[in-house]
């Protein structure tokens, strides 16, 4: 069976089709070119013939003139003439194909031939040779006139016959003229119908596919490779066309698909900017549900926060709810509805409201179905938010993710709320802090020492002694003033406020406020090798340290000559400079009296992570040299 379905496609292939019609084409050109050929031929052995034949007569009357010789001279050429005439019937006889000379293959002719060939061998050749010779000439003379018009008869039924020829090959070369162009006509529309047409169809099936028409499809009217070709295309068109309809639909579904997703991720992007813009924990929450209602065509809305000590919900924003539904639910227990279910139990709550029997106030109020989702910020449960519907109403896995991560942002940005009012709290507590410490270290100290001038100025005049009176009231004046002096810089230490890239003229005006105070020379140069600027708050305490140094050099040092040199390179230094008195470090600090000043600037340095030292002994001035590093600078 494999053999016979080889030999079946064997058959029907076009190369075998167009080899059969050249073989075949080749077969009949070649058999009519080897047809007019052999006319040809056997016209030239024919015309060959009649020549001989006609050299027949010649030589019979050669004969004659021979013999009439012989009785006048007595001598002739007879035989040798008689030999070369037996000669050439012979040749006529057997033919020559190679001169070509032979007699046509026609029975007259045939028969004629062999009348003629006896009537010479039998009667004219034993006429010549017979005893008497002038006998011999009478004799051959009386018979010559019948050979002469036996071999004219031959002569003209070779001439027929050879006209016959000629006739039949001019017909053959009009039919091998004929042949030929029918041939090229139908060898030209065999090629149309086995390859133009096919090629026609398969050209315009292929531009119409170009075009999307793939409802085309090919008429397969053969069995060769064009067929199998139409086969294919019908196939592939048959594909493509399946294909294309599950690409539309894919392409449609997709685009839903993408429609879903650009309105979940406008939704998150509207809601994440709204959480991120400066607002109050009750208009960030409000804005929220708005949102979130808006977005998920919600009818009703409530957002509640948790009470940790207490497991309760209470009510921060609702929209779209009764008033007896908001009363009802300002402050509920976890346990008391499916919005409590979904803080604790991390998973969402959708919830058909028809088909549940506790008579919940949000039923009561009309809606039939509610999905609640947890707010929470690392795992950390502060609440929840619900979205009511007074129509049925099914969540999408999307939909439910997308709220379930919108809780998750509005608990970071709960807990950021918080921790951003934490953090003021602290700095409050830490500047409280430090202005207690320099009012305990300038003000207070100030009125103690004052408190006990007054007890000494009551004691010296109660003893009447205007001396030690008037000593002491200058020691009141002095400490009056000094207070004063401390509690206008406290003001103005805590009033400072730097922008970006002000330290420098702050620090510039804090030096020539201490001189114009003091009257103390103050020196102050910035030396700038390209370093970044810092945060305003680094420059904030950076000028509070400086402001210390020079609070306190007032105050302890009695300095004549103040430098205060700023560079700004990739670690920021700051050094503060004085020719006063100095002190022994140690010996202050085990007088527990290093708070004094000291202690305010290494708390300021330790909040931005600098390093403060201090160089100083008695006699010898002091060094305050500030240094922050460059892996700790903050751009401004």
């Amino acid at each position: 069976m494999p053999i016979d379905m080889e030999k079946f496609v064997w058959r029907h292939r076009l190369s075998t089709r167009i080899l059969a019609l050249n073989i075949g084409g080749l077969i009949v050109i070649m058999t009519m070119i080897i047809g007019t050929l052999w006319l040809s031929w056997q016209l030239e052995g024919a015309g060959a013939a009649i020549n001989d034949a006609g050299s027949l007569r010649m030589r019979a009357n050669l004969v004659q003139i021979e013999l009439d010789r012989e009785n006048a001279v007595g001598h002739s050429n007879v035989e040798k003439t008689v030999f070369e005439q037996n000669k050439l019937l012979d040749q006529l006889l057997s033919g020559d194909p190679s001169r070509p000379l032979f007699i046509p293959n026609d029975v007259g002719v045939k028969n004629q031939f062999i009348k003629v060939a006896e009537l010479w061998r039998n009667k004219m050749v034993p006429a010549i040779y017979s005893a008497d010779s002038a006998d011999r000439s009478k004799k051959y003379y009386s018979l010559l006139p019948d050979f002469v018009a036996q071999t004219n008869l031959l002569v003209s039924l070779i001439e027929r016959a050879n006209e016959q020829k000629s006739n039949l090959l001019r017909v053959s070369q009009g039919v091998l003229a004929l042949t030929a162009c029918f041939g090229a006509l139908a060898i030209a529309y065999l090629l149309y119908l086995w390859i133009i047409l096919p090629l026609i169809r398969l050209q315009d099936g292929v531009q119409r596919m170009a075009k999307h028409d793939f409802s085309v499809r090919l008429p397969v009217d053969s069995r060769d490779e064009f067929g199998s070709l139409m086969q294919g295309f019908n196939a592939m068109a048959d594909e493509l066309e399946s294909l294309y309809r599950d690409l539309e639909a894919r392409v449609a579904d997709k685009t839903v698909r993408m429609e879903r997703q650009n309105h979940e991720l406008t939704t998150l992007y509207d809601v994440l900017v709204f959480l991120n813009q400066p607002a109050d924990i009750e208009q960030l929450c409000s804005g929220f549900l708005k949102k979130a209602m808006r977005h998920f065509n919600a009818d009703g809305g409530s957002l509640r926060v948790l009470d940790g000590h207490t497991d309760r919900l209470h009510l921060v924003v609702s929209e779209g709810l009764s008033a007896e539904q908001i009363n009802a639910d300002q402050c509920t227990h976890v346990n008391a509805c499916h919005c409590g279910h979904a803080t604790f139990q991390n998973r969402i709550i959708i919830k058909d409201l028809k088909s549940s029997r506790a008579q919940l106030p949000c039923a009561k109020s009309g809606f039939v179905s509610l999905a609640a989702f947890r707010v929470a910020c690392l795992d950390q449960s502060l609440g929840e938010f619900t979205l009511h519907f007074y129509e049925e109403r099914s969540l999408s896995a999307a939909e439910a993710q997308v709220l379930n991560l919108l809780g998750q942002h509005l608990g970071v940005a709960l807990e950021n709320r918080r921790l951003s009012a934490r953090a003021r709290e602290v700095a409050v507590a830490q500047e409280r802090n430090l202005l207690a410490q320099g009012l305990h270290d300038s003000i207070a100290q100030g009125l103690n020492f004052l408190k006990m001038q007054v007890d000494l100025l009551k004691k010296a005049q109660s003893d009447g002694d205007h001396a030690e009176v008037e000593e002491i009231v200058e020691l009141i004046s002095g400490g009056i003033d000094e207070s004063y002096q401390d509690v206008r810089e406290l003001l103005l230490n805590f009033r400072s406020k730097l922008g970006p890239g002000e330290l420098f003229g702050g620090i510039r005006e804090s030096a020539d406020r201490f001189s114009r105070q003091t009257g103390t020379e103050v020196s102050f140069s910035v030396i700038d090798e390209g370093g970044a600027p810092l945060s305003p708050e680094q420059q904030l305490q950076l000028l509070f340290i400086v402001q210390e140094a020079l609070s306190n050099i007032r105050k302890h040092a009695g300095a004549s000559h103040v430098q205060i040199v700023v560079r700004n390179g990739p670690d920021f230094e700051i050094e503060v400079i004085d020719d006063g008195s100095g002190f022994d470090l140690k010996e202050v600090d085990s007088r527990g009296e290093g708070h004094i000043g000291l202690h305010i600037m290494r708390e300021r340095a330790e909040r931005i992570g600098a390093h403060l030292e201090l160089n100083t002994s008695p006699g010898e001035g002091t060094l305050i040299k500030l240094c922050l590093s460059k892996c700790l600078r903050k751009a401004a």
